[in-house]
Parts: structure tokens; sequence; C-alpha cells
């Protein structure tokens, strides 16, 4: 059984750890930046400017955030 990650906080969270949560539950769910916005009911532009803030871009084809030239 998988455990549902709480990122209620991410609007303040350290976009550092903030960045391994959201991948890690990308990954571990199987999808997406946008079925992980809806299963959470996170702001789109917050989130990416939390992680934009410290070098975090979103790659499609990988399906996580990545620091920027990675």
């Amino acid at each position: 059984m998988l455990l549902r990650m709480n990122l209620s906080s991410y609007r303040t969270m350290d976009p550092h750890l903030l960045v391994g949560l959201v991948n890690t539950e990308m990954r571990n769910g199987g999808f997406g930046l946008t079925e992980l916005l809806k299963r959470h009911d996170l702001d789109e532009g917050i989130l990416c400017e939390r992680l934009a803030s410290a070098g975090y871009t979103y790659q499609d084809e990988l399906e996580q955030f990545r620091a920027a030239g990675n």
C-alpha cells in the first residue's frame, strides 16, 4: 500500500525538500504534473514558482522537476 504524501504546506516548504517530495509522489504514483495538481489540490503557478526560485523546472518528457541544465 502506497501512502499519499501530504503536500499541503507546499507554499512555505523549503523548495529543495519540496522538489524531492513532488518528484517522489509522481514517480510512485506513475503520473505527471497535471495529475499531481488534481490529486493534491495544488496551484500550478505557485508550485512552479516555488520550485523555479530554487532553479527547478518541470520536464514533461521525464515527468519530474529537474535543476536547470540537467
